[in-house]
């Protein structure tokens, strides 16, 4: 039977806190599979449900993981929420930023009454942020603002860091971050995004031991580092597999798989999963573990039945299948 192309995407943009990491076209041929064995089911993730409610308009965070926003009333539901103890984070433009604990019983409602602020560096920040996804050159003036009202504000920086990095001024940006980490040592959001950099420079040894630095602040949370990881080693295997260097290849493929797996299930269910979902299936599909690719898939359907993402992966799955039956 002939390789069949399996497109993903036409770009695979993944953002997190809003910001975007373009990864890129994805396409690969899987070859003609021999033999048949029911695919493994990974066993359904525990969840519970909260509720946020809070001003109207307001984006929600849990342990740093963008979930979305809440509606016209300040309502937002989450389904997923994962098994014991986080903090949920809430802005909202006009408002002081507020976090607090969600404990590892509660579920329901959560109310996070946010207060008005008066501010003049919290409002240019989330001015920056507002303006992060339609004029990068006035979000980074926006940011450079707030520090300028406040020198002290790491998290400005971390914004002008991530809006230089996607401008492609990475001197500046690798700047920014420096000063962010020198106000808050540890600060495990900042060395990915510095890891970022170091990739983006070709700096490939100073990406990885950036972002396991980055997990290793993280006390081993840090889902956009592990994301990173997955996308470096995927590349590495891919250059190997082209130049023949098949156990390379594969050594490297498992290493991605490994890091895309922790990035989905700390992810739990968040909308930046959606792209990681993808990449993990396309590697076992990549590497022939043709029951872990359904897995993978029948899982992002379970969490994301109403993706428009639904309809491609409905179709992977019965393409594996007849392909496996023949």
């Amino acid at each position: 039977m002939s390789a069949r192309p399996l497109v993903v995407c036409n770009s695979m943009k993944l953002r997190f806190h809003g910001k975007l990491w373009v990864i890129g076209c994805v396409m690969i041929l899987a070859s003609a599979m021999v033999g048949y064995a029911q695919p493994k089911r990974a066993s359904a993730p525990q969840f519970r449900s909260i509720t946020v409610i809070t001003q109207p308009k307001s984006s929600v965070w849990i342990d740093g993981v963008l979930y979305g926003k809440t509606d016209d009333s300040g309502k937002f539901a989450i389904m997923t929420v994962s098994s014991g103890s986080h903090t949920i984070r809430v802005r909202s433009d006009g408002f002081h930023e507020k976090s607090q604990p969600l404990t590892a019983l509660q579920k329901g409602d959560v109310s996070i009454p946010l207060v008005k602020t008066t501010d003049a560096a919290e409002l240019a920040f989330q001015e920056a942020e507002r303006l992060t996804t339609v004029d990068r050159e006035k979000a980074a003036a926006a940011y450079k603002k707030a520090v300028k009202l406040r020198p002290a504000y790491p998290e400005a920086f971390l914004g002008l860091a991530r809006v230089l990095s996607d401008s492609g001024a990475l001197e500046e940006a690798m700047n920014a971050i420096m000063s962010a980490r020198k106000l808050r040592p540890g600060y495990a959001e900042a060395s990915a995004v510095e890891a970022r950099i170091h990739k983006d420079l070709n700096e490939e040894g100073n990406a990885i031991v950036t972002f396991k630095r980055s997990i290793t602040e993280g006390k081993g949370f840090q889902p956009e580092a592990l994301t990173g990881l997955g996308i470096i080693y995927k590349d590495k295997a891919e250059g190997f597999g082209g130049s023949g260097d098949f156990e390379q290849e594969t050594s490297n493929y498992l290493e991605a798989a490994k890091y895309f797996r922790s990035a989905i299930n700390q992810l739990s269910g968040a909308p930046d999963s959606v792209v990681v979902y993808q990449l993990l299936g396309l590697i076992y599909e990549r590497q022939k573990k043709y029951d872990e690719a359904i897995a993978i898939y029948e899982e992002f359907l379970r969490l994301y039945p109403d993706s428009p993402e639904t309809t491609a992966i409905r179709s992977f799955i019965e393409q594996i299948k007849k392909q496996r039956a023949n």
